[in-house]
Parts: C-alpha cells; structure tokens; sequence
C-alpha cells in the first residue's frame, strides 16, 4: 500500500492493545506503541496507516459483521502479493496475515507503507511532453511483466479458474445487473445476448489484476517508476486481454480529468498512441498482435454498467456508500449505449 497523500480519517475502530501484542509476534522488527488512522475513500475493505517507532505500515481488514463467503477476501490478496514480491514485481512488501478474528473483528494483514504519488488525472497536466511517454511506457511495461510472470513458479497456479475467463465474466456481471435492475434499457438486452454468442477465444492465462489503471498505482517521487501496484481485489488468473483492454479503453473515452485520455494521445501531448501502446505490450510479451479491440470494449462499459447499476439499486433501497451514487446511477444508461456503441464496431447487429 502506499502513501496517496491524502487526508487520513480519525476513527476508533481497532483494539490497539490487540493489535500490538499481534504485531510485536507476527511482524518482524516492529515495535510499539502504534496509532492509526483510516485511509479515505470506499475500499471495499477498509484501509490504515499505523505508525510507530519502528516505522510505518498498512493494514487492510475485512468489513466488520456478516459478509458473503467469497467477498472482501483479505488472504487472496495476501497471498498474491506473497507471490509477486519475490519477482520484482512492484507490489508492497507483505508482512503478515491474520485470520484470527479475535485481535481486531475481523480477518487482515499488514504489509509496507510505500511512499510515493498517485496521478489521479491521466492527462499529466503538470508534466512536460517527454515525461508523459515515460510514464505511459512505464505503465504499460509493468502491465507486460505482470503478464509474463510463471504463476506456476510463484505458487498461484490454484489462484483462479483456468480458461473460459470473458464466459465467467460475461456471466457474472449479467448476474449482477438482474439483481440490481431497475429500469428496461434496450442497448442492455441487446449487449446480454450477443456478448455470450461472440465471445473471444482465450490465448493466454495470466494472473490479472483487474481495475489496472494509472490511478491504482503508486509512483517513485519525480520518476517514471512505479514503486507499487495497489488494489488487488479483482484479482485471479484470467485472460490478459481483459487487463490490457481495460487500460485501453481509457483512449477511446473523452478525457475527464480521471484516467481517461481520449482526444488527447499523441506527439504534441507525449501521451502514446493507442497503436503505440499496443505495439510495446506486443513487444514485451512476444505477442504479433492484439484481436479487435471494440469486443472488449463492449464488455469493459457492460461491466461497468452492472457495477453502476448496483450503486443506483442501493441508493433506491437507502443503503448507497456516498453522496455521489445517486449520480452514479443516473450514467446506467449512457453506458449501456456506449457499450453497444462498441459492440456495434465489433459486428453486433
């Protein structure tokens, strides 16, 4: 985890003497006292920095109370960068995991606090034209080294299904959009029967990260080197197409101060070409080519579209988590046209 250098939130939420009795057995070289506070934001689980003499850390716990049995699932995201550490990957460094509910309430475990700066906005408006390619380069590069990584060798062979990974997607997320549904949108109906029946064959299984974007990740002060690669809830072995279109989409959307850069790439800007960023990633991990890109496309926007439709639903139900869901909900149906927009590009009819 990483210092995004933002306010921290004062909260009373952790058993301290618990907590440093636990520490002071798990966690090599630490030593207390310890104090917290809780890292903004809707991680969907909850996020701390502690400090104490002996330096500082991250903690990330389940939510406290009745969850489902395959959510907020702190040992996987333990486990993976358990695995991708060792390799130079750039993942903060793991430092214990405890799945004794009695120290805290809930599962956790605690790893490096890694210093650094996050972009939120990928157009890079405070930097010159050279520093934005080397970003992007970056960005791109260490999205190849997570795809070439032997999950064989570093133990997360069992980490996902093999094989058949847009079929489970594709399903899951239409799953997810029934339950949450409010409204009949046409573009949606269409999308749910065509991107089963056109799915894409899988070439390649990969350990994927799932929200791979600039804003996820953590880079080393006035460099272009990504010191850690944050946010692995989604993670599990899949076809890479999936991280690497996800990336991808965010040239073929307008530019809105997030991470989306369309209109924008080129030489004037630094910011490479989509064609650039293709070619690099197909140089890096052997590949002569990437398929369309618009099928997946599609899919990135349906899956958003049922994540957003879950915020509408639990506003509608007086249960949404901020005061921006109810605008969320209201984009349900933009991306539903903007997915078959793309589903339309790759031959839907």
């Amino acid at each position: 985890m990483a210092e995004r250098r933002t306010e921290l939130e004062q909260v009373d939420d952790l058993d301290t003497g618990q907590l440093t009795a636990w520490m002071e057995a798990n966690v090599a070289g630490f030593r207390g006292p310890l104090r917290y506070a809780k890292f903004p934001g809707g991680q969907s689980n909850p996020t701390y920095r502690i400090d104490s003499p002996s330096g500082p850390y991250v903690l990330r716990r389940k939510p406290f109370g009745p969850l489902l049995p395959s959510a907020h699932a702190v040992d996987r995201e333990y486990r993976l960068i358990s695995g991708l550490h060792p390799t130079g990957f750039p993942v903060a460094r793991p430092y214990g995991l405890c799945e004794d509910e009695s120290v805290i309430g809930s599962a956790f475990y605690v790893m490096e606090l890694v210093e650094g700066v996050t972009y939120w906005n990928g157009a890079l408006p405070d930097h010159t034209p050279e520093q934005r390619t080397a970003i992007y380069h970056e960005i791109v590069d260490r999205l190849a080294q997570l795809h070439n990584i032997d999950y064989d060798k570093v133990g997360l062979n069992d980490y996902g299904k093999p094989g058949s990974y847009f079929e489970r997607q594709v399903g899951r997320w239409t799953k997810q959009y029934r339950l949450a549904q409010t409204d009949d949108i046409p573009e949606a109906e269409r999308l749910i029967e065509w991107l089963p029946r056109t799915l894409p064959e899988q070439k390649r299984t990969a350990i994927v990260h799932g929200d791979y974007r600039i804003d996820n990740m953590i880079f080393a002060d006035g460099e272009a080197r990504v010191r850690a690669v944050l946010d692995w809830e989604l993670s599990t072995l899949g076809d890479p197409m999936a991280d690497f279109s996800y990336l991808l989409i965010n040239w073929a959307m307008p530019a809105n101060g997030a991470a989306t850069v369309g209109g924008l790439a080129g030489r004037d800007s630094g910011i490479p070409t989509i064609e650039e960023m293709v070619e690099r990633y197909c140089t890096a991990t052997g590949l002569d080519g990437v398929p369309d890109l618009n099928w997946y496309f599609a899919f990135c926007q349906f899956r958003l579209m049922g994540i957003v439709q879950g915020i509408k639903k639990r506003v509608l139900t007086g249960n949404a988590s901020n005061a921006q869901a109810e605008e969320a909900g209201a984009r349900v149906p933009m991306l539903a046209r903007s997915a078959w927009a793309f589903a339309e590009k790759a031959g839907g009819i």
